[in-house]
């Protein structure tokens, strides 16, 4: 789409900078947040607008009808719970509220980023109902971004963060016969699930073993249905009326299923397909700015972006285009396997300090890290097939997102680097938090068998109310009474909460 000219006047080298936000999710308020820390901002030479398509902030935690859109704005099902206790996954800069569930619903982890939004006064520099329909580059050689708002106005911009997120467009599997069974109503993409219900059936395919995946599959099976669970290169196993079967190869008619252990299931009469979203951004329509195909195999590092719709290749730091000589848009929120709020102001960090110190982006160096990755991930999955690197780049495997924290921060610590302006000071990740994100599956089973049991009120009566290490303190209590009746140990010893976080 192209957008009409816009006259720009010759404004003075002191004017201020104007950076637009797209979207005002987690990602886009963490970004806000740092730009609103910043000096540039404080000095009054940056001024930041957010523009966010829905009436309140929240992005994919902010609920909404599965049938008012397609896609839905948000895969968003009833009875979601965080995967991650809340204190690893909060943001460094605002805990919890004393008392929040470990592992709390959807609700409470909206609710918590109005209350970041208020805490932090983004509210005044948020659009509210105005989606970014279009971005262009400036033709005429200025390094500035011309966007076109639902609301018909066109607004210029010096910067650009991305934070559309990536739960918005369904990615289903390439596999014969699916397609009939989704234009026969036979099958859907999780992204309309909400809860379990008779109406799919007696006999249900669940596709996909990610959190969403388990989770159906878990319910369905708990209204009486059988659940046949296909998970890429599982063994057939029967528990219960949940079947483990491995991955679906066709879709046959009149409700059979071959799967490629050569096994076919009879008398399916629903599929529910829980296998993630593509990365989209439907507002960057140029394809000078992005080519939406797979990037060619590299060495050569491209001098284009692409969008694979697994990965965004290829980006310094997975936040900048490097074919920019002075970037002037960042992409926030692309990792998975991560704990993403406090990554993202980390991001958001490395963002404002490049904005503003743009020469602080070593090409070189970065270029180098790229090709580096690329020959890591082709060694550990024995391929230099583009696709499935692409389906690896931004997946963070252990303790690499920490490590990443960790660098991002050093590298956007102002007070290190003569002649630049900025945050100074940085956060580095605590012990504790890497122990309990490495127990995470341990820490919410145990939970869920408390809540059960009707004690997870209990548990957190009054903790947090003295600060962060209260929490610390509980999760380690949990840890510990989770593997002392298995007989395991937990790893390592009692840690410290860090007090720069308290």
């Amino acid at each position: 789409m192209e957008l009409p000219d816009v006259q720009i006047e010759n404004i003075a080298v002191s004017a201020p900078k104007r950076l637009c936000i797209i979207g005002a999710g987690p990602a886009g308020l963490a970004a806000l947040k740092v730009i609103l820390d910043t000096p540039q901002y404080k000095d009054e030479r940056w001024i930041p607008v957010a523009y966010e398509a829905r009436d309140q902030v929240g992005g994919v935690w902010l609920p909404a009808l599965p049938t008012a859109d397609d896609p839905p704005v948000t895969p968003l099902y009833d009875s979601l719970t965080t995967n991650l206790p809340h204190p690893v996954m909060a943001y460094t800069s605002f805990p919890f509220p004393p008392e929040t569930p470990v592992f709390p619903r959807a609700h409470v982890v909206e609710t918590y980023l109005e209350s970041y939004a208020k805490r932090f006064n983004l509210l005044p520099h948020i659009q509210l109902a105005t989606s970014v329909d279009a971005v262009e580059r400036l033709s005429d050689g200025q390094d500035q971004w011309k966007v076109k708002l639902s609301t018909g106005q066109i607004e210029v911009f010096d910067f650009l963060v991305v934070c559309n997120g990536h739960y918005r467009v369904p990615r289903y599997p390439d596999i014969p016969g699916l397609a009939s069974w989704r234009a026969s109503k036979k099958a859907m993409h999780s992204a309309w699930y909400r809860h379990p219900m008779q109406e799919y059936g007696n006999i249900v395919l669940v596709i996909g073993a990610g959190p969403s995946g388990l989770d159906i599959s878990s319910e369905m099976a708990e209204i009486g249905t059988t659940v046949i669970h296909s998970v890429r290169g599982s063994s057939s196993e029967d528990l219960g009326n949940i079947k483990r079967r491995g991955s679906v190869v066709e879709f046959k008619n009149n409700g059979a299923v071959l799967f490629e252990d050569g096994t076919i299931e009879q008398g399916i009469t629903f599929c529910i397909v829980a296998t993630g979203y593509e990365t989209a951004f439907p507002f960057l329509a140029d394809p000078s700015i992005i080519q939406n195909t797979l990037p060619p195999p590299i060495p050569p590092i491209p001098k284009s972006l692409y969008n694979s719709s697994f990965h965004l290749f290829p980006l310094a730091k997975h936040i900048f285009p490097l074919s920019y000589q002075h970037p002037t848009i960042a992409f926030l929120g692309l990792l998975i396997r991560v704990a993403p709020f406090p990554l993202l102001e980390a991001q958001a960090r490395a963002t404002v300090h490049v904005f503003a110190n743009p020469s602080t982006l070593d090409s070189t160096r970065e270029a180098v890290d790229i090709m580096a990755r690329y020959a890591s991930l082709s060694s550990v999955l024995g391929s230099e097939d583009p696709l499935e690197i692409a389906q690896s780049w931004h997946r963070f495997e252990d303790h690499e997102q920490f490590d990443y924290r960790d660098d991002l921060y050093e590298f956007a610590d102002a007070s290190t680097q003569e002649g630049t302006s900025g945050i100074k000071g940085r956060i580095v990740v605590p012990d504790w938090e890497k122990k309990m994100y490495d127990a995470k599956g341990v820490l919410r089973q145990f939970w869920v068998s408390l809540e059960k049991k009707g004690l997870a009120e209990e548990w957190v009566r009054g903790v947090g109310r003295n600060g962060l290490h209260e929490w610390v303190e509980l999760l380690e209590r949990m840890l510990r009474e989770a593997t002392k009746d298995s007989g395991e140990s937990a790893k390592g010893e009692t840690i410290e909460a860090d007090q720069s976080k308290l």
